[in-house]
């Protein structure tokens, strides 16, 4: 993956999780940054990455979706099952990255989601196996790595085409 494909992935895994409210609006403004030391250069992704933090909160809502748009790629509607679903895959990146524990991706997954979305219904199960580990004559490797399992079908599961939007909401 070139370096341009990879800060594309990054600002749209950036994008999916600040609409779930996993991270904060500067990092996506810090993500269009790197997009563009990376060689994607856009109007729309220029003014993005001009944010300072003190814009960021008030202005990624109406930059976001027309950097993205420029870049081919998606800003997923509000309440749409495919934003929840990009934003899970891109926790799941992060796990397979290193940068948040098997048991932190569940317990946020179950948190968000319960057990009311597809996709991460195993996740949700999961997270409550980690919960009745005591009881039971599994050990937290064994649920890790069964994490770590269902992080790598994620992150390989093709997605699906958000439906096009008129409105960035």
């Amino acid at each position: 993956m070139t370096s341009t494909e990879a800060a594309a992935n990054t600002l749209q895994d950036h994008a999916a999780l600040w609409s779930m409210g996993e991270v904060r609006a500067s990092d996506v403004v810090n993500a269009a940054c790197d997009a563009l030391v990376a060689g994607l250069d856009t109007p729309g992704l220029r003014t993005l990455a001009a944010c300072t933090r003190a814009e960021a909160d008030y202005d990624v809502h109406d930059l976001l979706p027309a950097a993205l748009d420029e870049l081919g790629l998606t800003f997923y509607p509000v309440g749409s099952e495919a934003r929840q679903e990009a934003a899970v895959r891109a926790l799941a990146r992060r796990v397979l990255a290193g940068d948040l524990t098997p048991r932190e991706f569940t317990f946020r997954i179950h948190q968000r989601h319960g057990h009311e979305l597809p996709l991460a219904e195993r996740l949700a199960e999961l997270d409550d196996e980690y919960d009745i580990l005591e009881y039971g004559d599994r050990t937290v490797d064994q649920v890790d790595a069964e994490v770590i399992a269902e992080a790598r079908r994620l992150t390989a599961h093709p997605t699906v085409p958000a439906e096009p939007t008129d409105s960035p909401s």
